[in-house]
């Protein structure tokens, strides 16, 4: 259960949420957890900056925070700004990464994680919209999933959250990407609490 857990929450603006809020401060709320939350708006997994998510990860994430389980956000901004997705490594080595890409920053990241704190790994996507790249970055995501044994909540194929009605949508969205407030509590935040129950 979740109750009490100590988190660590990586992302860009999704993860950022609305004003600083998202479904982070609310399952936070919910379950009296203990988190870090490193999200900056605009900034992608691969890494091509010090903005990147490897980047802030390794140079601003505590690692002698007690982590029960971490939290990583896929980043539509690979997608959006048509970073190289690159492969699907056969290695387990931080040489065998090429983390200018998004995928090799993805299994660097799962590496650094289980070597910096052994905790629960947990990749969340977005809901759909338009977009053929972040499609093939979802499966890519399920492939590295299962080489490294960690798990997906899996947003962008899960049906029951995927089809809302019109007023639904100007309620929940702020933009095809981006929760509204209520987009968090009532459309999002059931679905990742109730993965993440399963999973701890």
């Amino acid at each position: 259960m979740l109750n009490n857990k100590n988190i660590i929450f990586l992302g860009s603006s999704v993860t950022y949420g609305n004003n600083g809020y998202s479904f982070v401060e609310m399952l936070a709320q919910r379950n009296l957890l203990t988190y870090i939350k490193e999200a900056q708006s605009g900034t992608a997994l691969a890494d091509t900056d010090e903005f990147s998510y490897v980047s802030r990860l390794v140079k601003k994430v505590d690692k002698s925070f007690k982590a029960d389980a971490f939290v990583c956000q896929l980043s539509t901004n690979d997608a959006g700004r048509d970073l190289p997705q690159g492969k699907v490594s056969l290695g387990f080595d931080y040489s065998d990464f090429d983390k200018a890409t998004t995928n090799g920053a993805i299994e660097f990241i799962i590496k650094y994680v289980k070597d910096t704190w052994s905790c629960p790994i947990f990749f969340y996507t977005g809901t759909r919209f338009d977009s053929p790249r972040y499609m093939q970055m979802v499966e890519d995501l399920s492939i590295i999933a299962k080489k490294w044994g960690i798990f997906v909540i899996d947003l962008w194929n899960e049906e029951s959250l995927n089809h809302p009605s019109p007023s639904e949508s100007e309620r929940w969205m702020n933009d095809p990407v981006h929760p509204t407030e209520l987009g968090y509590l009532e459309h999002w935040l059931p679905f990742i609490e109730a993965k993440l129950n399963e999973k701890l």
